[in-house]
């Protein structure tokens, strides 16, 4: 009886040391809701994904593998499976990871389509990103630039994620439209009258209510019964997708919830396929470098203000304004960049996504386990996950948005030297639909107003540097332009 009642005991002891769970006050229970909330949120990379890196051909005319969607979603997960648990193994840190939004676009659309460009070369030139970002880690420079940021414009940063997220919720879900004469409305021509944006309501006011009512697992709660709602209403409605081409506007934004067998043998044969040096002989030498620096600055900061913002959510910064093992997490960060790139499927990276989790718990890295496992799990449940429309999973965007956006009570709003490189750089995440735009602004902002009043020693000389490289990413167009590229 000793034996059977002890060593349980003892295993979740050494889990609690490990992880800290106690000590940040947390539970097991609380990580692991926070893990599949974290998961559910982001889950749409393994519909989107593949859609945007097999839908586009090379410079060759190819597709990469061959157009089999299935087999890019299998790998997406695997990477960010393995990602993510490193992230929580190593880091102890509640960040999960994967093929990052944006970066992919960038890959499919500005990368592998340039002539005689490969899939394979495109990817090369990922993996030689991720390992330059890994060394500017191990060499101590990406800690020290972010370390030389002011505190209130990480609050700034971690404030501007907020709202961004929030945004990216209201957008997702189809609740906030491109309008005919604005630039965003109301719905469907100002009004709410789909049956998936009533999904949406339905999901974020449980949401809301059940964070007031501090309901254990509140957002994992709102998103499964708001994805039984929708399946109930897909199944008497038979609303279908909307249309690519603007079709069924009322329609589900992405993935249409229906009952499916879940079960499949994922295939991996992109794995490994790329070219380190084969950009270089297609291309040339100044191209290449200039494609590695602009995907490049946008990882470095991207990961630097999602960490904050994840952070601070989950009560984990420490005085100076940075995250506990900073340079673990980054250094992971770096590893899943490279990883992206050998696995084919695009850039890993840290998703924004995480905050959903924290905000139902999370507190450690036993979340991110927790969600790489249920990545892993997703390669042979694909359609199982994919059930989840993005009209369910969004209201946690909406929630966990506000939360963060509380932090900005910690900018002085008299001091105008801070305060308004901090509102650029709140106001242009969502306004640019980038992290790094905002970051960006908001750190030239500063060294200009600071050089401008003659405060020009009170700045960090990386400052500087950070501020003239962020000029050049802000003009990577014209630059394009004057190389001939």
């Amino acid at each position: 009886m000793a034996t059977t009642t002890t060593a349980p005991t003892q295993q979740l002891g050494a889990l609690d040391r490990y992880f800290k769970i106690t000590e940040r006050g947390s539970t097991i229970g609380a990580e692991v809701r926070g893990g599949l909330v974290t998961f559910f949120t982001m889950a749409y990379i393994l519909v989107l994904n593949p859609i945007i890196l097999g839908g586009v051909p090379d410079g060759t005319g190819n597709f990469l593998a061959d157009g089999d969607g299935s087999q890019i979603a299998a790998v997406t997960a695997l990477v960010a499976g393995v990602m993510t648990i490193l992230m929580g193994v190593v880091a102890n840190f509640p960040l999960a990871l994967a093929a990052g939004m944006g970066l992919n676009a960038v890959v499919a659309f500005s990368i592998a389509t340039i002539p005689g460009m490969t899939w394979a070369d495109a990817m090369g030139i990922i993996v030689i990103e991720g390992l330059i970002i890994l060394i500017l880690v191990l060499t101590g420079f990406r800690e020290a630039v972010f370390r030389a940021v002011p505190h209130e414009l990480k609050v700034a940063i971690s404030v501007g994620i907020g709202l961004f997220i929030a945004f990216i919720g209201f957008v997702d879900s189809g609740f906030v439209r491109s309008g005919a004469g604005t630039p965003v409305q109301l719905g469907i021509d100002g009004s709410l009258g789909s049956w998936p944006i009533l999904v949406f309501v339905v999901g974020l006011l449980a949401a809301i209510i059940l964070t007031i009512k501090k309901v254990r697992g509140a957002i994992l709660v709102a998103i499964i019964g708001s994805t039984v709602l929708a399946i109930i209403v897909e199944a008497i409605g038979s609303i279908g997708a909307q249309g690519a081409d603007g079709s069924n506007p009322g329609g589900w934004a992405l993935t249409v919830p229906q009952l499916t067998d879940g079960w499949g043998l994922p295939t991996f044969g992109i794995l490994g396929n790329f070219s380190l040096l084969g950009s270089f002989r297609n291309i040339g030498v100044v191209a290449v470098i200039l494609l590695v620096f602009t995907i490049m600055l946008a990882d470095f900061f991207d990961t630097m203000g999602t960490m904050v913002a994840v952070g601070g959510e989950a009560g984990l910064l420490e005085a100076d304004g940075n995250p506990p093992k900073t340079r673990q997490i980054l250094i992971v960060d770096s590893i899943a960049a490279a990883a992206g790139g050998m696995g084919s499927v695009s850039s890993n990276t840290s998703y924004v996504e995480s905050a959903s989790g924290v905000g139902d718990g999370a507190r450690t890295g036993l979340a991110s386990v927790v969600t790489g496992i249920a990545f892993l799990l997703a390669m042979f449940l694909a359609p199982v996950v994919q059930m989840v429309p993005h009209e369910a999973a969004t209201p946690a965007l909406i929630v966990v948005g506000f939360l963060m956006l509380t932090q900005i009570t910690g900018i002085d709003w008299k001091n105008y030297e801070v305060a308004l490189p901090a509102f650029l750089t709140i106001v242009l995440m969502p306004f640019t639909y980038s992290i790094t735009a905002g970051i960006g602004a908001g750190i030239i902002a500063y060294v200009v107003i600071k050089l401008a009043v003659g405060k020009a020693r009170q700045m960090h000389p990386l400052l500087y540097l950070a501020a003239v490289l962020f000029v050049v990413y802000f003009l990577q167009g014209p630059l394009r332009s004057w190389i001939g590229f």
